[in-house]
């Protein structure tokens, strides 16, 4: 799978939509693999110190992926899951790489600007990250995001 597909794709940071909490400054707009109506948001790195695991995992009658729940830290709502272990077909389709997903029911996003100011960010423009890099609570300025 090649994730140049996706390089024109707006970045997005995804709120709480109970609280308010920034849960991630590297969102994604996507549809489940398995059922292509459904829409959500997903990342391609950890959100570290905003979500934990809810509950053990569980697979879903569409695919044998091994997925998680995850809530919220700060208000304890679940706001999505995470693929624990991507089953085969899933894998071999098209797909963004992304495993950690955000319910669009759960969450708010605001479509994040470049450098600029000006213009969307979008996803070929972001840098690459680096394996030890995983996203924190840290807020980009509001020059960084529109609605």
């Amino acid at each position: 799978m090649s994730t140049s597909n996706f390089k024109n794709k707006c970045v997005t940071q995804v709120n709480c939509i109970y609280c308010d909490n920034v849960l991630c400054t590297r969102g994604m707009k996507a549809v489940l693999l398995a059922d292509t109506e459904i829409e959500l948001f997903s990342t391609d790195i950890p959100p570290n110190r905003t979500v934990d695991f809810v509950a053990s995992c569980y697979s879903t009658e569409s695919c044998k992926c091994k997925l998680r729940d995850i809530a919220c830290l700060k208000c304890g709502n679940v706001v999505g899951y995470h693929v624990v272990a991507p089953c085969k077909p899933c894998l071999l389709s098209c797909n963004n790489g992304h495993f950690w997903m955000f319910n669009s029911d759960a969450v708010s996003t605001l479509n994040r600007l470049d450098a600029t100011g000006l213009n969307l960010l979008l996803w070929g423009d972001l840098p690459e990250l680096e394996d030890s890099e995983s996203e924190g609570p840290d807020r980009p300025s509001a020059d960084e995001c529109t609605r």
